[in-house]
């Protein structure tokens, strides 16, 4: 039984296609339940966090209002596609915490209420509300809360173009054969349809082997529809399976029309006309309701029959893909790549009809394996006897064959396909398997709600994390987060600088660091980024200040230590960030030490700032707009001893904190010991070398700032008004909208006055991250507050 299309492959090879067949656009879709922490429907609205329903292109809601639904941007690759989608499942685990929700990992629902009482999704749109209570009567609420993925998936049009131009060739050369019958395409349109509708044809036909393979809900509880809990077996009179069924949703109990509709996959007029004459016969409402396992997609929606006549089929939606209740957010990696191949491979075999005769056998094949496994006979038109293991078998060598002979990463593509074999030889292998058998050691809330709650601590554990764009700064990160949940598009115009373009309706910002928007005029940046003019405007605005001497070079630095020995001193860069080149020297300092603070300093800027130190603690006071979104204590570099360990070797320990890195995409940064560290530990007259008694904390800094190992305390609630109105004044006194006020306090129980505060400097491009996940404390959300000002949404 040969399926491959050998002249199509040996085409592909001589004219060194063979690589660009295996470029793509690729996208998922997920539904998932929202349950409470009994494993019960969520009965709650559609968080509004998330924004308008219809209008947020990340994050929606489905049939139900207990039904979210997620949608990743189209990617070029498979791994940029996985990891955004658990980025939203990230963003939507999240706030779900903070209503006590998780999301349920399986496509089958969780306990139900009765029918009336499943919430119909509210769309605030008149023909979406009703088309979702016609579903509602016509097909049940129960089995409408049915969830799965959706794999997306188009060839590059680079590719296509290339094959079309080939088939355009008017001598005898080859051509890239799509059906039996020879044809000619007036247009790369046509081509391109006719590619797709190939695709569709005998991924329908097969497409019991995915099913085979990917099938995960085998399993539903006692609440789900009661003539399906009927026909079922049960070991415990709480979770119901059919011996055999790898997939409910893809049974007649699970998600299908209430016919098994045959249209043809011949061209998109016969495809157009076959679905309206449905439509006309009121079979259908509308082709949405066409359940078809695979579906011909357009860039536009709106109309989709008629985008398909005009535009033609833009990619393949594969509807049957189950939740895959042993990953985190549904799918693995490598299903997805052996889906991609699968998909290639459609594209190579040859092609056989597809009638309305083939169609029903493909139905057939379908259901039987869902209800035999791989030991029934495949249905065909020919007298050939073969189980359905033996022609997946076959399938499969043939797929190996074909990555052979093309894929440029035929290692990694063979082994996943030699894993996807095994679960055909070793039927316990397969998903289904592995959770029929997990759910028989507990029962199926139990089971399936252990899984909603380890995915939910692993979202929590990396909240602060954008997958695939971990290589920004975390405040970045952030943004880019809080960005998706509201359904505001981003576009990365410069990864290395962190520049980013939103889009929201019409309105575009553009965004640098999180921080620097079109909401802070560039000479208000420069204020701030200056020291000394910031001091003067401050002190203007009758805001104290410290006052003390700027110097240009280091020749001028001469008098400096017999004019401040006796005095604690600051020295730092007029421009400076991040707290680089500073230096906080206490009293009996020597001449040396302070020179090489000058060193140090000037290694940074042309102009050195000598200020006293300011007494009290520090505070950064987080100022956006009108509001002081959070307040941090930043407490310098330590380690605690425990009488055993070195200060090196307790260095080591606390950077092994998941939460700490380097480059400022983690909440913390990591302690290091370099030449500041080791001259403050000489000032303690200690070495890197030191036991510390237990208990007995050391600070390796002076200077408290996160970016040099500080550790982050959220003092947001403890701090009085008066000092949050005196960090606003002064970021006004700037004409600034976002910026970090640091401020020393005495004492923070005492009303502020002129004497026991000074601000130290303000911050021209504060990190949220920070006051996003302090070291102790609560988030503050600075993200969206950024969000909320650039796009008006208080």
């Amino acid at each position: 039984m040969s399926l491959l299309h050998k002249t199509n492959l040996q085409l592909l090879l001589d004219l060194s296609l063979n690589k660009a067949v295996f470029d793509g656009e690729f996208g998922l879709e997920k539904e998932n339940v929202r349950v409470d922490r009994h494993g019960r429907l969520a009965l709650t609205p559609h968080p509004s966090a998330f924004g308008e329903k219809l209008n947020n292109p990340y994050i929606q809601t489905d049939f139900s209002e207990s039904q979210v639904e997620m949608i990743t941007p189209v990617f070029t690759s498979i791994t940029e596609t996985h990891q955004f989608m658990e980025s939203i499942h990230d963003i939507v685990t999240l706030e779900l915490e903070e209503q006590q929700e998780l999301l349920w990992p399986s496509s089958n629902p969780p306990m139900l209420p009765q029918e009336q009482d499943i919430p119909i999704a509210q769309m605030n749109n008149a023909v979406a509300d009703e088309y979702r209570h016609e579903l509602a009567n016509k097909y049940g609420r129960k089995r409408q809360l049915l969830s799965g993925i959706h794999y997306n998936f188009s060839f590059t049009d680079t590719f296509l173009n290339q094959l079309y131009k080939l088939n355009q060739q008017t001598d005898d050369g080859q051509r890239f054969e799509l059906s039996s019958s020879s044809e000619s395409f007036a247009t790369f349109k046509d081509f391109k349809d006719a590619v797709y509708f190939k695709v569709a044809r005998n991924l329908l036909k097969w497409r019991w082997i995915l099913i085979y393979l990917t099938g995960a809900s085998p399993i539903f509880d006692k609440s789900y529809m009661k003539h399906c809990v009927e026909k079922g077996m049960s070991i415990d009179h709480k979770s119901y399976f059919f011996p055999n069924m790898s997939s409910l949703r893809n049974s007649t109990c699970g998600y299908r029309n209430q016919s098994n509709f045959q249209v043809s996959y011949q061209s998109v007029q016969q495809y157009v006309q076959d679905l309206q004459q449905l439509i006309d016969e009121r079979e259908l409402m509308n082709a949405m309701e066409f359940y078809s396992p695979v579906r011909m997609k357009t860039a536009d929606g709106s109309d989709p029959l008629q985008a398909l006549l005009n535009d033609g089929v833009a990619y393949l939606e594969l509807r049957f893909i189950d939740l895959n209740p042993l990953e985190k957010i549904g799918i693995s990696e490598e299903t997805m790549h052996f889906i991609h191949l699968f998909l290639i491979y459609m594209l190579l075999k040859q092609d056989e009809p597809f009638g309305v005769r083939e169609q029903r056998l493909a139905d057939l094949n379908h259901d039987r394996m869902n209800s035999e496994g791989l030991d029934g006979l495949l249905h065909t038109t020919s007298q050939e006897q073969i189980t359905l293991r033996e022609a997946a078998l076959v399938f499969m060598d043939e797929i190996t064959t074909m990555v052979e002979l093309l894929a440029p990463d035929k290692e990694r593509y063979i082994s996943i396909i030699a894993n996807e074999r095994q679960k055909m030889a070793q039927p316990e292998l397969v998903i289904a398997e592995l959770v029929k058998d997990g759910v028989h050691r507990s029962d199926y809330i139990s089971y399936h709600l252990a899984k909603a709650e380890k995915y939910a601590q692993q979202s929590i554990a990396t909240g602060y994390r954008f997958q695939g764009y971990e290589d920004l700064e975390l405040s970045t990160q952030l943004l880019l987060k809080a960005a998706v949940k509201r359904g505001i598009r981003f576009e990365l115009l410069d990864r290395k600088d962190n520049f980013v373009r939103l889009m929201k309706d019409e309105q575009v910002e553009y965004v640098k660091q999180a921080t620097k928007t079109s909401l802070d005029t560039y000479s208000t940046v420069l204020m701030m980024e200056n020291k000394i003019v910031t001091k003067i405007v401050l002190a203007e605005h009758g805001i104290r200040v410290p006052i003390g001497e700027d110097y240009t070079s280091l020749a001028t630095t001469k008098e400096a230590y017999n004019k401040y020995r006796e005095q604690q001193i600051v020295i730092k860069p007029k421009l400076t960030n991040f707290g680089l080149g500073i230096t906080i020297l206490n009293y009996n300092y020597s001449e040396a030490e302070l020179n090489r603070a000058f060193e140090i300093a000037f290694e940074h800027d042309d102009t050195v700032l000598l200020e006293p130190f300011m007494t009290g603690k520090e505070y950064r006071f987080l100022v956006m707009g009108d509001e002081v979104v959070g307040i941090l204590h930043r407490v310098p570099a330590n380690v605690v001893g425990d009488g055993k360990l070195t200060i090196t070797q307790l260095v080591q320990e606390k950077n092994k904190d998941p939460l700490r890195g380097q480059g400022y995409v983690t909440p913390l940064e990591q302690i290091k010991l370099g030449e500041a560290e080791v001259t403050v530990l000489a000032s303690q007259q200690k070495s890197i070398d030191y036991i510390p008694n237990a208990g007995e904390i050391i600070y390796l800094r002076e200077n408290s700032n996160i970016s040099t190992g500080g550790d982050s305390i959220d003092y947001t609630d403890d701090i009085p008004d008066s000092y949050k109105q005196i960090a606003i004044r002064a970021a006004h006194a700037v004409d600034a909208t976002f910026c970090g006020v640091d401020m020393m306090i005495d004492d923070i129980g005492v009303v502020a006055n002129d004497h026991n505060y000074s601000i130290i400097e303000i911050n021209f491009n504060p990190a949220i991250h920070i006051h996003c996940y302090p070291y102790q404390g609560k988030n503050r959300k600075a993200n969206e507050k950024i969000l909320d000002l650039l796009f008006d949404e208080k």
